[in-house]
């Protein structure tokens, strides 16, 4: 199995088990021979007794050689001591063979996707050494364009890690030459079959792997995973698809496109990424959780009170109101993001950290899961506001957004998990668009102490007094726990102050971006972090009757300002299972 190490990086350990035409192991290497202290004579009477052990170690079974004239012997000799290539060449094989190679190909390359994140994200690994020794990056798209115009619209989005400035223009010269163009139709084979070629040549006849981004709307993944299997999937590597969201729009749409995109990649080769499992603090939360004794025993029902995901954003669709209006922040954000982060907050303790281990245990949490009750969401949906004599406009007033539009562009929802750990403990999601300020954090509030000796100091609101951990996920990362503590001075006077990990001020190094991790787990065939098919397939069970009921009757989200902190009807739903937001107080 070929392998690639950086400096910075993780190693890369590429198995060829899952390329689209079935795989084929990657051809053995005969250059190993000429380290061997054998005689040459002796390894070409025994080639077919070779045997490849684990760590690279070859044992051979060699077969007695006859008596050889001393002119034989010193030939032998010689021969042993050969160098790799010219065994390589002397044998009939071409070195390169026994290399590999990886060809990353951005599907929809023209788009804001590829151009904001994709890119960015691929040049970041290359500048911190996490790419392989050889790999080539095409982008595929409708639009002509030639090779230099790629780089320069590449160029345009280009930057450098904070704390690595040197070599900067170098290393960006060196990223773009590897980087190359085809324009092509998304269902055509023959247009594919263009692409195959040109990998081909740059892949130089080394093994093979093939990583295809599909940054393209969800109608016509199938198609172009049709053409890419059929004309350009590798012959003796790998080959791996990312497809982004969304999923479908429900249980049955979802199960369609699972179906249609298994008629031609198996399960092992479709990667579904979700952007918000890749962020730093999402990823963190296993870490926070089971590697820390004073948190584990705590993470149950009988000392949290409450769980608040919160999602918001301080903008609206700006123009994007066309895809919006087909989807609505519940399967843009909810279905997805935040119940991700649930899943990988409310397990139980995997059995190793192994991909498919983890993935099992978010999926019983999936399937524990109340089904969801219509009188448990409240939606709404902004309105044009006026503010420091700036107007600020209404969803419907987005030109591609129609005028009588109930598409919610906020909503909030109470979920409960039904197992011996969480019972009983309401999960506050909150999500929505042109809200107060930008952010996502996950929020745990402790219960009460029980018999509190300092009750009559805290007043009547003993909600200020809970204890409370705070992940924030962005901006600005933290971590930070809300404890009481004494005022200094004669008297007893008490005060909520955070213990504070503050990521920016702990740690020098800037956080890399979510793209940047799953393209490389994906590189690496790492699963982890990525969605399964039984995973999506629990996840629309548990919002699509609630996302039919709306619909069907068609439910009037309730109007907010534009900048405010939401519908008045979210503080009801969370007064109703006795929780305040945790983002109402000022930090």
């Amino acid at each position: 199995m070929a392998a690639f190490s950086a400096t910075h990086c993780r190693s890369y350990s590429y198995s060829h088990s899952s390329s689209i035409n079935g795989g084929q192991n990657q051809p053995f290497s005969f250059s190993s021979f000429s380290r061997l202290s054998v005689p040459a004579k002796a390894i070409r009477n025994s080639l077919q007794t070779v045997v490849l052990m684990q760590d690279g170690v070859v044992a051979t079974k060699v077969t007695p050689v006859e008596k050889e004239t001393p002119k034989e012997k010193l030939k032998d000799e010689l021969l042993s001591v050969t160098s790799t290539k010219e065994w390589d060449e002397k044998a009939g094989f071409d070195s390169n063979e026994n290399e590999s190679t990886v060809s990353i190909t951005v599907v929809g390359a023209s788009g804001d996707l590829a151009k904001k994140k994709i890119f960015p994200a691929l040049f970041a690994l290359y500048y911190e050494d996490c790419l392989p020794k050889h790999f080539t990056i095409y982008g595929y798209a409708r639009s002509k364009m030639t090779d230099a115009e790629l780089r320069n619209m590449v160029s345009k989005t280009l930057t450098c890690r904070i704390d690595k400035r040197e070599n900067c223009s170098e290393k960006m010269d060196q990223f773009l030459k590897r980087c190359f163009y085809h324009s092509g139709q998304y269902d055509s084979e023959e247009n594919f079959a263009q692409l195959d070629k040109k990998l081909k040549r740059h892949e130089g006849g080394r093994v093979s792997n093939r990583l295809f981004y599909l940054s393209i709307p969800p109608n016509i993944f199938v198609e172009a995973v049709k053409c890419a299997s059929s004309s350009a999937s590798s012959g003796n590597g790998w080959t791996r698809v990312i497809v982004e969201k969304p999923f479908g729009r429900d249980s049955e749409s979802s199960a369609v496109l699972t179906k249609s995109l298994k008629q031609y990649l198996t399960e092992d080769q479709i990667f579904r990424i979700d952007h918000y499992l890749g962020k730093e603090l999402v990823e963190n939360l296993s870490v926070l959780r089971f590697a820390n004794l004073i948190f584990e025993p705590l993470w149950t029902r009988q000392y949290i009170r409450n769980v608040q995901i919160i999602f918001s954003e301080d903008f609206g669709t700006e123009g994007r109101g066309g895809y919006f209006d087909n989807y609505g922040i519940i399967r843009d954000i909810m279905q997805n993001h935040l119940l991700q982060i649930l899943a990988l907050f409310a397990m139980e303790t995997p059995v190793s950290l192994d991909a498919e281990d983890i993935r099992n245990e978010k999926v019983k949490v999936l399937r524990s899961m109340r089904p969801m009750r219509l009188e448990d969401v409240v939606i709404g949906q902004y309105k044009s506001h006026s503010k420091g004599g700036v107007t600020y406009p209404s969803y419907t007033d987005d030109k591609t957004v129609p005028k009588d539009s109930l598409t919610p562009t906020f909503a909030a929802a109470a979920l409960f998990i039904d197992n011996a750990r969480w019972d009983g403990v309401p999960f506050l999601m909150k999500a929505g668009k042109a809200l107060h300020n930008k952010g996502a954090e996950i929020r745990v509030q402790f219960r009460h102490v029980p018999g509190n000796l300092y009750n009559r100091n805290f007043g009547t609101d003993l909600d200020r007094a809970t204890n409370e951990l705070v992940i924030r996920v962005q901006p600005d990362e933290a971590i930070f726990l809300k404890i009481n503590n004494k005022v200094p001075g004669l008297g007893m006077r008490l005060d909520r102050s955070n213990l504070n990990l503050h990521y920016a001020a702990r740690y020098s190094k800037e956080i890399p971006d979510a793209y940047e991790r799953l393209l490389l787990d994906a590189i690496e065939g790492e699963r982890r972090l990525f969605i399964r098919s039984d995973e999506l397939d629990a996840a629309w069970a548990l919002f699509t009757p609630v996302l039919k009921e709306l619909e069907e009757k068609k439910i009037i989200p309730e109007s907010y300002p534009y900048g405010s902190r939401g519908p008045v009807g979210a503080h009801y739903l969370a007064a109703r299972y006795n929780v305040r937001w945790g983002d109402l107080d000022i930090e």
